[in-house]
């Protein structure tokens, strides 16, 4: 069988959706692997690297797309004035990061094609999907990083410090969310010597962020788990959101970084900061808004920009987990080889199992009914 990996054509994207250190497991499971040249570079990954490992690189898309059977990419297919990725689509399997609510175009482009179709971001949250689970992995990054940077935006030290010339008093950090990405931020901020604060409206994230020595903040009201059976935050009520807006007010007044994390599956962002809650941040403080791309957090976000309201910035960072595309691409990749041997029978793939929950539930478009 034909793996095809191209290069990613979208801006701010430095990631490769196969890397090198796992093409002898592709291999032992029946793929022979072909690279479209260069497609590593960004992540520092060679056309040697590649070709090390037993992949084939390939200059020529008509080539390298010719009689695939996969095509894994990071992102979804681009159509451009060079290359229309669409047409070069044709009986065979994409699996790719393609969120169809928002990119609604590219999705209605794909359903004509004949090629199937799995959505990564699909991937149920069940025990025995963890390993193959790429939002995880890629936000785990992004908490990471998000930290990263808010210290390098933020005019101040991180940590406590005693000087003979005086005392330097620790950033006090807010993170918005628990969730994988706001769990790490919280574990970063904390390594870089911050004191660390975290709201979530889940109830089950307590006892994980007090783990990484953080401090809990939630609304008091009845009992509510505020998470959905998969896992995720949901809508709260009128009467909860009025409370937790007075909450986070009062908290993010005495705060000088805040990472937002939230986000409800299928839907904008929610706006958890007003504009009225950044006027009363002190001056010099940071915002990083990591749901920037699904609307932001913040009233004041705008993705892929640094907006400065009253001397306080707030972040909508583009494509974090791309701005560590080493790593990043390493996870994605061991993700979907795992995705790929869940399939496998004696260590070989044939075909998906299509009575399997995993598959069931990442493939979104099943135009493609027999293999070639």
């Amino acid at each position: 069988m034909k793996l095809v990996v191209p290069a990613e054509l979208y801006e701010n994207e430095s990631r490769v959706s196969i890397t090198p250190d796992i093409i002898p497991s592709l291999t032992k499971m029946g793929f022979k692997v072909f690279v479209q040249s260069n497609a590593g570079l960004g992540s520092s990954y060679t056309d040697d690297d590649y070709k090390k490992s037993g992949a084939t690189i390939s200059s020529k898309l008509t080539d390298l797309y010719s009689k695939a059977d996969l095509v894994i990419k990071v992102q979804r297919p681009s159509k451009q004035k060079k290359t229309d990725e669409f047409k070069l689509l044709n009986n065979c399997t994409l699996i790719t990061l393609l969120y169809e609510q928002k990119f609604k175009n590219e999705f209605s482009s794909l359903k004509k094609l004949n090629i199937n179709v799995f959505a990564l971001e699909k991937m149920p949250r069940i025990s025995r999907a963890q390993s193959m689970d790429v939002l995880s992995s890629q936000s785990n990054l992004s908490g990471y990083k998000a930290v990263i940077d808010a210290a390098s935006l933020f005019n101040k030290a991180f940590p406590l410090m005693m000087t003979s010339a005086g005392t330097v008093a620790p950033a006090k950090v807010l993170v918005i969310g628990a969730g994988v990405a706001g769990l790490q931020a919280i574990a970063t901020a904390k390594r870089l010597g911050a004191v660390v604060s975290s709201f979530d409206v889940r109830a089950s994230t307590k006892e994980q962020v007090e783990s990484l020595g953080a401090k809990f903040i939630q609304v008091e009201e009845k009992p509510d788990s505020g998470e959905t059976a998969a896992g995720y935050a949901k809508e709260m009520s009128a009467s909860y959101k009025k409370k937790q807006a007075k909450l986070l007010e009062d908290s993010i007044a005495k705060t000088d970084i805040v990472i937002t994390t939230a986000l409800i599956p299928g839907k904008p962002a929610p706006k958890l900061i007003t504009k009225k809650m950044v006027e009363l941040m002190k001056v010099g403080s940071v915002i990083i808004d990591l749901a920037s791309e699904f609307g932001g957090n913040c009233e004041l976000t705008k993705h892929g920009e640094i907006v400065n309201h009253k001397s306080k910035r707030i972040v909508g960072p583009k494509n974090l987990p791309s701005t560590v595309s080493q790593d990043s691409s390493r996870l994605f990749a061991k993700n979907v080889i795992n995705f790929l041997m869940n399939s496998c029978e004696s260590g070989k793939f044939a075909d998906f199992n299509w009575d399997d929950e995993v598959v069931k539930e990442t493939c979104v478009i099943h135009n493609l009914k027999k293999r070639k």
